[in-house]
């Protein structure tokens, strides 16, 4: 047969206590905390042929992609791309696939890699399903930053 004192029974009780309310307050600021797909970069020199992310934030394995755009801010070409890892990904640098001119404005877009032939291979045209956009809210996760 199990006994406890009053001494066992209080430190008990204050054990199971804080361990519920260590798990509760764990939840709640992994929850208010969650990183958001996102990136972050700033205005750079391009003339080394490279554009580049200080950080990513990744939904799933996919893709950093860079677009042309203008001053309407609608994604266009693709110039180039670089892997993201699910989470965050720092320094993401993705070569540039044609020429960019100081002053250009450069969209980089989180793409995901859904829906294609291979995984793996970078396979999104504009406005195609494979390898697309992702979406928070309806609103593409993405940074505009102007060519150097």
């Amino acid at each position: 047969m199990l006994s406890l004192n009053r001494e066992d029974f209080s430190l008990k009780t204050f054990l199971i206590a804080a361990a519920a309310a260590s798990i509760t307050a764990t939840t709640a600021f992994a929850a208010g905390h969650g990183m958001a797909p996102m990136v972050d970069a700033a205005d750079q020199s391009v003339s080394n042929g490279v554009v580049s992310a200080s950080k990513v934030m990744a939904p799933a394995n996919g893709w950093m992609v860079v677009h042309r755009t203008d001053s309407e801010m609608k994604p266009g070409p693709v110039v180039g791309y670089a892997p993201l890892r699910e989470g965050e990904n720092t320094d993401v640098a993705a070569i540039l696939q044609e020429d960019v001119a100081t002053g250009d404005m450069l969209m980089l877009m989180v793409h995901g890699e859904d829906g294609g032939m291979s995984t793996g291979v970078f396979e999104y045209t504009l406005g195609a399903k494979e390898d697309g956009p992702i979406k928070v809210d309806d609103a593409l996760v993405m940074k505009v930053i102007t060519a150097q």
